[in-house]
């Protein structure tokens, strides 16, 4: 990407996708392990974007440089729960969470969803952007927001 001011990791068709949501869609942030190709066909867009190369942190900043997240729901960003254990905070949940309340400016609230509900969750958002990270549960979904003035 050779835009001024633009990330590079916003693809031409990353940018599209966030463009195009409107408020209150759901874009999948995703590890390298979730099945974004068998999912991402029975998302609003059919989109499957890959971020080779960047781990979840690098790309959440770029993505939050340009998408305002959802400011009338409780909990704009949802992350997957460790299997068989729902109360688990890992490392990866609270530095995605300190990135968005950096990028939002605002205290924010990361709920997080069973494994196959985020699945199921995830069949239903705009689209899925799978990146390189190897840390297990670094899936999340953030909710699009309305963009003031």
């Amino acid at each position: 990407m050779m835009l001024k001011g633009v990330s590079p990791l916003l693809s031409p068709d990353l940018l599209w996708v966030l463009g195009a949501m409107g408020h209150g869609d759901d874009v999948v942030v995703v590890d390298r392990n979730f099945p974004g190709t068998a999912i991402a066909p029975e998302t609003a867009s059919g989109q499957l974007i890959r971020v080779q190369g960047a781990g979840e942190a690098e790309l959440l900043q770029a993505i939050l440089s340009v998408l305002q997240l959802d400011g009338f729901v409780e909990a704009p960003i949802v992350g997957m729960e460790v299997v068989g254990e729902p109360e688990t905070e890992l490392p990866i949940h609270r530095e995605m969470l300190a990135i968005a309340e950096a990028a939002e400016g605002r205290s924010l609230t990361l709920e997080r969803m069973e494994r196959f509900a985020f699945y199921e969750a995830a069949r239903s958002a705009f689209a899925i952007v799978q990146c390189a990270e190897a840390r297990p549960y670094g899936c999340f979904m953030l909710k699009k927001g309305v963009i003031f003035g």
